[in-house]
């Protein structure tokens, strides 16, 4: 009878199975052939590579094509190869060990540490979720004419699509999902193709370059490294790693190292094969920001503006564009599009949570419980930023909002060192991971400290031009050496934390080695 009270609490204690409810519920039959063992592992990676296609992405790739051309596809490329690379690590964790990457950290660090990577992986989470609010929101006023405050409230209703799409079945829930990625890929597609860009220079712009990452030219204030580093911070994303090591225990296995092995391969495929699909969305983007509209056209590269641009025939670069932008079926295109990528996230920001709810703190609460606390602490900064600039222009406004939008981001570049390193440390090791049969490869390794290294340095790197943007565009002597100590002072944490982490992993790892050789010494008396 206690048990069956305890079901009834809000928050509970969890210290069991990743998402206990949806964890090993999906068959996959022995014997049924490649293409249908494969359609039956499509899923999860769909509702990670809806990561990768979110709000936060679109106006970095579309600037970048406006300000640079095709210079930035490469970037595109090479941040989409390590979200491969990392996202297989992720899923194989899950799928090897039964542990998703929070469980995993927390099995290996202290509780203290616990409850900070926690904190610091909710504010990304909360990021992300500021990102589809405001892409909602503005969906919403394009589409309807609703107000953005009252937009921005509706954002909430969505707990409601959650509690619908939890009652019909993951399956099902991975269907919508993929529907919406191929509703938002034909859009781009269709806008794209009417626009007849310079497939040579495309394809040019895909083998890298020097280029891409020096400081100069500047073009309306972005260089070509803060349009790279804008590209591969709105790409790789610490809350899809912890997202996939979890739904890819969805499916049932057997867990002898056959079946193991042949879960891990086509996780990996549907990952590689979805996230392709993101990249070719993201490369449509900044195709369109080239092609699309006449070079640096537009001058306010919001949602709003992008909209707007799209509805008038001065801004597009050819004739067939010009007469089917006076229907304004793009810029309607455009909007339902913004609204597919925002519902997208109603469903994985929440999965997310909860996992690393269950995995860092061992809390359990209900889904639309956990939905509606996030969402409406998401809102906050939203409707002060519309309220604060009710009174300025509507281009002030308009980039008041993407600034916030962007400006998000940095607790992204703050948690992201915390999922990647651990991640790697794990698949190396065959301690963790059953073997050499499911270790990381040497490629793999080689691969995967080059990918983290670099990404980590940017990060930090990036950090000061990150805080100074809070400042706005005419940022003085005095707010610039502000900006400077926040990000310096921002960096010694992250780095201070990412020792801490380092250090109890490696001393749990000593602790368990110790032990397996006690134990092995005392097998052979």
């Amino acid at each position: 009878m206690a048990e069956a009270k305890k079901k009834h609490h809000l928050i509970e204690y969890a210290n069991g199975k990743s998402l206990d409810e949806i964890n090993g519920t999906v068959e996959v039959p022995k014997n049924i052939g490649f293409w249908k063992t494969l359609l039956m592992y499509s899923g999860p990676g769909a509702l990670v590579a809806v990561g990768y296609m979110d709000p936060g992405n679109w106006a970095t790739s579309i600037t970048g094509g406006q300000n640079f051309q095709y210079m930035l596809m490469s970037i595109i490329l090479i941040s989409s190869l390590i979200a491969m690379l990392l996202q297989y690590m992720a899923a194989k964790l899950g799928i090897v060990t039964q542990m998703d990457l929070a469980q995993a950290i927390r099995a290996r660090t202290s509780k203290g540490l616990g409850i900070v990577l926690w904190i610091t992986t909710e504010l990304a989470i909360m990021a992300t979720d500021i990102a589809e609010v405001i892409g909602g929101a503005i969906a919403l006023y394009l589409l309807f004419g609703i107000p953005i405050v009252i937009a921005v409230l509706i954002t909430v209703l969505d707990v409601l699509v959650l509690l619908l799409l939890t009652s019909i079945g993951f399956r099902k829930i991975e269907a919508i999902v993929c529907a919406l990625i191929l509703v938002i890929f034909f859009v781009f597609a269709y806008e794209v193709a009417l626009s007849n860009p310079d497939w040579l220079g495309v394809m040019k712009g895909l083998v890298p370059s020097i280029d891409t990452v020096k400081e100069t030219p500047v073009v309306h204030g972005m260089s070509p490294l803060a349009g790279s580093l804008g590209i591969i911070g709105a790409t790789v994303m610490p809350h899809n790693l912890y997202l996939h090591s979890a739904i890819s225990q969805t499916r049932k296995v057997d867990h002898d190292d056959d079946d193991v092995a042949r879960a891990v391969k086509f996780s990996a495929l549907d990952s590689n094969i979805q996230l392709t699909m993101a990249f070719f969305v993201n490369a449509l983007l900044l195709i369109m920001g080239v092609a699309v509209f006449k070079s640096g056209a537009v001058q306010d590269t919001s949602f709003f503006g992008l909209y707007q641009a799209l509805k008038d025939p001065v801004f597009m670069s050819n004739g067939l564009l010009a007469s089917v932008a006076k229907t304004g079926v793009l810029s309607t295109l455009f909007a339902v599009a913004l609204l597919a990528s925002g519902q997208n996230s109603t469903i994985t920001g929440t999965l997310t949570g909860q996992v690393v709810m269950e995995g860092f703190i061992h809390m359990r609460m209900p889904l639309w419980a956990r939905r509606l606390v996030t969402r409406l602490l998401s809102i906050i900064p939203v409707l002060l930023c519309v309220l604060m600039t009710a009174g300025d222009s509507k281009i002030a406004q308009h980039t008041a909002m993407n600034d916030l939008m962007e400006n998000s981001q940095i607790f992204l570049a703050f948690a992201l060192p915390f999922s990647m390193l651990p991640l790697l440390m794990f698949t190396n090791s065959e301690l963790e991971m059953r073997g050499k049969r499911f270790a990381n490869a040497m490629w793999i390794k080689i691969a995967g400290w080059i990918s983290v290294v670099t990404l980590i340095f940017l990060n930090l790197y990036n950090m000061p031009s990150t805080v100074a943007g809070f400042f706005g565009d005419d940022i003085t002597a005095s707010q610039t050496h502000m900006a400077n100590t926040i990000a310096y002072t921002t960096d010694f944490l992250v780095l201070a934390l990412l020792i801490w982490v380092l250090y109890d992993i490696y001393k749990s790892n000593k602790a368990f080695t110790e032990e397996e050789k006690v134990g092995k010494q005392e097998s052979t008396k």
